[in-house]
């Protein structure tokens, strides 16, 4: 395994199979990778993970949206329904710690590599499953994406500008990447599980859980009186001002939830008055005068630019931000200095940028550095390093059990 990085990271030596595609488990396979491990990513054949055909855009003909997920991974490419195939899985996972995959459920099964076949094999394994519903339950047999499970987590229901309107969906997905996060989650709780025990376990997450574990404040509220919230576009279901408001320019984001700030939010805008207001002189009233509030502010805001508001607020100690398109999310300084923009050196595309890993660590992260993997880039060495004989690579080369990039 090459290393272009002088810190191993926290999880160097932790040995990760990746059997997933699309976004889910490789964002779980990404964030292990990011930490130090040392992922393997096994693609089928033919084609290999969908993303590699996700475009535009594209780098010098490789896809950006698979070149973002999947960086700092070796990479092979196996066909999963031969049996040579399967043998080279179980001879790669025999020398694991990890897999995480998501396949629909049976799938690994059928193929004989589902958990209790590979428990066997190697029971100190940590096998984590991501599906759309979770293994148990009415749905449980269900095709998820991201789209379905914003639905049914009722995410989709609190987002939007407000009753009457379209349900919209949030703008990333959101279920996809949760549920790689707390796939990579549970693997670490049962990894140091592991180191106690010497016993692995099989961990199972899904989109729907992912989705639903973003709605705790709308939960609560639920839980505790019964009805369901609906969509408040920026604004907060139980605190005001706490929402976006319109400028000369753009658009201002204000949070001022406490006595102080909102004092604060006064003084910037020169309205004395607010707090002599009847309406507005406690949250519940500001709630329930919220309409007349947002007025009132956005009128004054729409009289100067987005950027004089955040350094007025900032001077007062009153959280503010402008609402930014992605581009300049990206470019802002404190991405910048967060590491949350790096270079990846890419065989094909070259220097590209790439989102950085959003936890630091003061010995270091790990190797952050290495693009993603062509299409069998690392067949042969990973092959050679489980005890593979050249010929015996190249016969499975030829007869098309996997597949290896000309490098």
């Amino acid at each position: 395994m090459e290393e272009t990085s002088v810190h191993k990271g926290p999880l160097a030596g932790l040995r990760v199979v990746e059997l997933a595609h699309v976004m889910a488990g490789p964002v779980g396979g990404l964030m292990l990778a990011d930490m130090g491990a040392q992922v393997i990513k096994i693609e089928k054949l033919p084609g290999g993970d969908d993303t590699r055909r996700t475009t535009p855009p594209a780098i010098n003909g490789e896809s950006a949206s698979f070149m973002i997920l999947n960086r700092n991974k070796r990479g092979v490419a196996v066909d999963l329904k031969a049996e040579e195939g399967k043998e080279f899985v179980r001879r790669l996972i025999g020398q694991a710690d990890v897999v995480i995959e998501n396949y629909r459920p049976g799938t690994m099964e059928k193929m004989g590599l589902g958990y209790d076949a590979l428990q066997a094999l190697n029971p100190g394994l940590v096998y984590c499953k991501i599906t759309g519903f979770g293994l148990t339950g009415p749905y449980a047999q269900r095709a998820g994406y991201d789209l379905i499970s914003q639905g049914m987590s009722a995410l989709m229901s609190l987002t939007g500008e407000g009753p009457g309107r379209p349900p919209v969906k949030v703008g990333v997905p959101v279920g996809d990447v949760t549920a790689g996060i707390l796939a990579a989650t549970g693997v670490l709780a049962a990894y140091i599980e592991r180191l106690r025990s010497g016993r692995g376990q099989y961990i199972d997450t899904s989109l729907m859980e992912a989705s639903l574990v973003h709605t705790y404040w709308p939960a609560a509220m639920a839980l505790a009186t019964g009805h369901s919230p609906g969509p408040m576009g920026s604004a907060h279901p139980v605190a005001a001002p706490y929402q976006a408001f319109p400028t000369q320019d753009g658009w201002l984001n204000i949070g001022a939830i406490s006595k102080a700030t909102w004092v604060g939010v006064s003084e910037v805008l020169e309205l004395p008055g607010l707090l002599t207001d009847e309406r507005f002189k406690d949250n519940a009233g500001r709630m329930e005068h919220l309409d007349a509030l947002v007025k009132l502010i956005s009128d004054v805001l729409q009289t100067r630019p987005t950027e004089h508001w955040v350094q007025a607020f900032e001077r007062a100690g009153v959280p503010a931000g402008p609402v930014k398109n992605i581009r300049q999310a990206l470019d802002d300084p404190q991405t910048r200095v967060r590491d949350m923009v790096i270079k990846v050196d890419h065989p094909v595309a070259g220097e590209i940028d790439a989102l950085g890993l959003p936890i630091k660590f003061s010995g270091g992260n790990g190797v952050t550095r290495r693009g993603a993997p062509l299409y069998g880039q690392h067949t042969r060495e990973v092959m050679a390093e489980l005890g593979y004989t050249d010929t015996e690579i190249m016969q499975l080369i030829q007869a098309g059990v996997v597949h290896a990039h000309s490098n």
